[in-house]
């Protein structure tokens, strides 16, 4: 296949995984959403806080993007935002008690998912993609580094 099918493909494939919906349709929580109220539970399970900020590094998105959610979110009684007891500028973002409990429930349900997907997919095939896409991507970050250190050297 040429190079440019290959990228075709694995674009294709890539948004394919992006786009699965691995909550359950009864949830009101985009991916995103999910995804950011899983890093408050992660601090907070790890004895921390999270400011919104880390949040948007950690999701890749910016921090406008962040507030707009966490304004959404607030709204529904989902989270707050809690002002820092030392620095007047930063507010951490924590999750309500009642939706910690709710956000756990969901969690169940999709590694109940999980796990019936590996279960049908088979455990040894799924070990092997995850090996598979680490080191495709292994080897394709360490030459995107490579190319531009050669770009680099050649505009010098």
């Amino acid at each position: 296949m040429e190079s440019g099918k290959y990228l075709n493909k694995l674009i294709l494939t890539i948004k394919f995984l992006e786009g699965l919906n691995m909550l359950p349709e009864n949830v009101n929580l985009s991916q995103t959403e999910f995804r950011l109220i899983r890093e408050i539970v992660m601090e907070r399970e790890a004895g921390n806080q999270i400011i919104s900020s880390e949040i948007a590094r950690r999701l890749n998105i910016t921090r406008s993007a962040v507030s707009q959610l966490v304004t959404k979110l607030e709204k529904k009684g989902v989270v707050n935002r809690m002002a820092s007891p030392t620095d007047r500028k930063i507010f951490y973002v924590v999750l309500s008690e009642s939706s910690l409990a709710i956000f756990k429930q969901q969690c169940d349900e999709v590694n109940r998912l999980i796990n019936r997907v590996v279960e049908e997919f088979g455990h040894d095939k799924t070990d092997r993609l995850i090996e598979l896409c680490e080191d495709f991507a292994t080897v394709f970050d360490r030459l995107r580094k490579e190319s531009d250190h050669e770009q680099k050297s050649l505009h010098k």
